[in-house]
């Protein structure tokens, strides 16, 4: 499913750029440098999995072009899935790698099934995590069972060499309910 091209495409913003501020709790999901999959797998208490909506090759948006440094409308692969606690979607995650740099990478994102790409990018030293970035995450772009407005979102850019990946993360109001979080 093609993502709709927005008029306005979200501006994706530094912590020191949001303005306003973010809840405190809010903040910490949204910039806190630790892996989101151990995190999520600790508030569940045994009860995370990872459910695969969308994976394939696709032409990138050109937000993510930019981020990644590529030509728009380049090709990609796109890995769309729900990290989940108990059951219900707590969060809602797109991964992307420009076609020109993961091919010939190693890194076969097409086999991941419903293990966790974070828990992969974490566990191998080699790849750097870029800046964290926060907006409120365009409706038209989630699923349409989650599909809701001002979602808050993060994405950052893991790299290896010449591989990026750049990973979004959108967090959905279960979560909040979960972890306790007025937002």
């Amino acid at each position: 499913m093609p993502h709709a091209s927005l008029a306005h495409p979200p501006r994706w913003l530094s912590a020191s750029q949001l303005h306003p501020t973010p809840a405190a709790g809010v903040r910490d999901w949204l910039f806190n440098q630790d892996s989101l999959t151990r995190r999520l797998t600790a508030l569940a208490a045994g009860g995370f999995s990872v459910t695969p909506l969308v994976e394939g090759w696709q032409r990138l948006r050109n937000d993510e072009c930019v981020a990644l440094g590529v030509a728009a409308g380049s090709l990609g692969w796109v890995r769309e899935v729900y990290l989940r606690g108990h059951g219900q979607p707590w969060v809602f995650a797109r991964s992307v790698a420009a076609r020109s740099a993961l091919e010939g990478s190693g890194l076969a994102l097409d086999q991941l099934g419903s293990r966790s790409l974070g828990e992969l990018l974490f566990s191998d030293r080699a790849f750097d995590r870029g800046a964290l970035q926060a907006c409120h995450y365009p409706a038209a772009w989630l699923p349409a069972e989650a599909r809701a407005e001002r979602l808050w979102a993060r994405r950052s850019c893991f790299s290896r060499g010449a591989l990026g990946v750049l990973v979004a993360e959108v967090f959905l109001p279960a979560l909040w309910d979960a972890a306790g979080i007025d937002t």
